[in-house]
């Protein structure tokens, strides 16, 4: 039986959450400058976002809706995967951090692709019948 930490990997409620929250902690130790203070909070906007965007789409009323859904929510990992990137380039003494970050965002990117092209077929699949 998985341990407690395997399971929460394939948990991608408790997933995007974390992500979400490893966004917030590391914002909170980058400086604010002219630069940062745009830059922050679309990062933690789109960040934070992709969970919240997550539950909805486990909550879809149809499977349309879930695929709009996750893709609103692939959109705000992608979108929070370039902040990170501008944040990095403005501290590069943080870059190891940010990477950390892109790097889990970037698998997120993947499975949630992977689950959107999935459900397309089904929806598909339906329309042919």
């Amino acid at each position: 039986m998985p341990n407690n930490e395997s399971r929460r990997k394939y948990d991608l409620e408790e997933r995007t959450a974390k992500y979400g929250e490893e966004i917030i902690d590391w914002v909170k130790k980058l400086p604010v400058n002219e630069i940062t203070k745009r830059l922050i909070p679309q990062l933690v906007a789109s960040g934070t976002s992709v969970g919240s965007n997550y539950c909805e789409a486990d909550c879809a009323e149809s499977n349309k809706d879930f695929i709009h859904k996750m893709s609103i929510a692939n959109k705000e990992i992608k979108e929070s995967k370039h902040f990170i990137r501008m944040l990095s380039r403005v501290f590069p003494e943080q870059v190891n951090d940010g990477r950390k970050l892109w790097k889990e965002g970037h698998e997120l990117n993947l499975i949630f692709t992977t689950i959107i092209k999935k459900a397309f077929e089904t929806e598909k699949e339906k329309m042919i019948k």
